[in-house]
């Protein structure tokens, strides 16, 4: 089977300078595979390295040792290893994450940052603006505020515009760290339901999911990462 996404031997630590250098072990030898069209959601107590191992997918945290393996432009490349030239492009056209919380920019209207991913790909501007306003139209958020930066939108609104930009690009793989903790169940369903549609599409899609029905619903296995003992 091709996966769309694969660790080996994946571990990270980190190391607390302000306490003498201790290292603190958060990952070790994880060996996660996930094909496209599949949904998996990571499982596990709290502190046990979901959000950790999320964010060495994205590249966000360098791996410690290990490999991350991702299908992009017809080959299969190691994230780990791979220069910042790289990473832009594979984040442009391959990988997308939607983190808990949008990174506000000052002064850009809402309909702007969420075509902003469209048009980085060389996507028209009318059809990005398009795309933008039907997403941010599904998931409930009023037309008035298309056109204002979200500052001052509430959490909910704020994750409303960071699902409909991670989900404009249509991404192969899809990495998704607590996507409905902010939404109410109307929403929520708007959710499950474009992870539905990106599966249906082709991409792989992994995620940190609290919500259980949510959960049961959008995910099609869970995959446990498992807290590393303290003698470890």
């Amino acid at each position: 089977m091709k996966y769309a996404i694969r660790t080996e031997g994946l571990s990270k630590s980190f190391t607390l300078h302000l306490q003498g250098g201790v290292t603190l072990p958060v990952l070790h030898d994880v060996e996660l595979a996930v094909a496209p069209g599949e949904c998996v959601a990571l499982a596990g107590p709290s502190g046990a390295g979901k959000s950790t191992l999320m964010r060495c997918l994205y590249g966000n945290y360098g791996a410690g040792a290990g490999r991350i393996l991702l299908r992009h432009g017809g080959a299969e490349i190691d994230l780990a290893a791979a220069d910042p030239r790289v990473m832009r492009a594979v984040r442009r056209d391959t990988l997308g994450y939607v983190s808990q919380f949008l990174r506000v920019i000052p002064r850009v209207a809402t309909l702007d940052i969420v075509a902003e991913p469209l048009l980085a790909r060389g996507v028209a501007p009318e059809a990005a603006r398009d795309r933008a306003t039907a997403l941010l139209t599904r998931l409930n958020l009023p037309a008035k505020l298309h056109g204002l930066p979200p500052a001052t939108f509430s959490g909910g609104e704020q994750q409303r515009v960071n699902l409909a930009r991670g989900f404009a690009p249509r991404y192969p793989v899809l990495l998704l760290d607590e996507p409905t903790a902010s939404l109410d169940a109307a929403n929520r369903a708007t959710v499950i339901g474009l992870i539905e549609e990106a599966k249906h599409a082709g991409a792989a899609v992994i995620g940190i999911f609290h919500d259980a029905e949510v959960r049961e619903r959008a995910a099609d296995r869970l995959f446990e990462v498992h807290p590393i003992p303290a003698a470890a």
